[in-house]
């Protein structure tokens, strides 16, 4: 909570850079599970009650395995928070890309005959019909253009699916575009071309930003498996120690 109150700010440009509170999180990670693991294995042998004719070996081996089983139990908490927090990350980029790609479906079921939708792509319909003239031509109040933005919407929605627009749709988008802005074939072709790569920058812009978080969820994945073996090792030599510790003290201080 504390670096994450730290590295946001709700003014622009003010927070920590996001490589910076991968940093933070890495070393903030791999402190707490060594401190932790190794204060767990130290308590694990320190505690436990002398074994009577038993040779150093196996006491050795019985104090890292106990060492071992600490960090085990105390892992199980800690695996669960992280692959819930990894899972939140990977989920949120592949919604985000599931929403481009299949906007072209959710658009056709969606949207209704007042052209209401919910579908991201219907900000780039609205570019396509910007009339940037006051009056626009008699002969183009004919036209349903409702009608007009639903078939617009399919066609963006079917070259998401094919990944590419076909001329002869590009040239049908300029036809309606034409009939209901008053622009020439040639400005409305102009303004389709324009729109279309607004609406793949966009969507290339979602890709990779699920694209980077995927890594970074990879990254932290990495280290918190490399950390978690550490600690493995870090909880079986403190718990050896430690039950040492406490065959020296037997030792020195017998109970009567």
């Amino acid at each position: 909570s504390a670096f994450g109150l730290t590295a946001v700010s709700p003014w622009s440009g003010e927070g920590a850079s996001a490589g910076t509170i991968a940093i933070s999180v890495v070393i903030w990670l791999i402190v707490v599970q060594w401190l932790s693991s190794a204060l767990g294995g130290y308590l694990a042998g320190r505690l436990r009650t002398k074994w009577v004719g038993v040779d150093r070996d196996e006491v050795f081996f019985r104090d890292t395995a106990h060492g071992f089983l600490a960090w085990a139990v105390a892992t199980l908490l800690t695996v669960f928070l992280a692959v819930s927090a990894v899972s939140a990350v990977v989920s949120g980029g592949a919604k985000a890309v599931a929403t481009v790609v299949s906007g072209g479906a959710q658009a056709t079921m969606s949207s209704d005959s007042s052209g209401s939708s919910a579908n991201p792509q219907e900000y780039f319909i609205d570019l396509l019909f910007r009339s940037d003239r006051s009056v626009v031509a008699a002969e183009t109040r004919n036209y349903d253009p409702d009608a007009d933005r639903g078939e617009s919407l399919r066609i963006l929605a079917n070259g998401i699916v094919d990944g590419a627009i076909p001329e002869s749709d590009k040239n049908y988008l300029a036809q309606m575009v034409a009939s209901q802005t008053g622009m020439t074939q040639a400005e409305a072709r102009a303004r389709v071309d324009e729109v279309l790569q607004k609406a793949d920058a966009a969507e290339q812009k979602i890709r990779a930003a699920a694209d980077e978080a995927r890594k970074a969820a990879m990254k932290f994945a990495l280290f918190t498996f490399l950390s978690l073996i550490i600690g493995a090792f870090i909880a079986s030599v403190a718990a050896a120690f430690g039950g040492s510790l406490r065959d020296d003290n037997e030792r020195l201080h017998p109970t009567s």
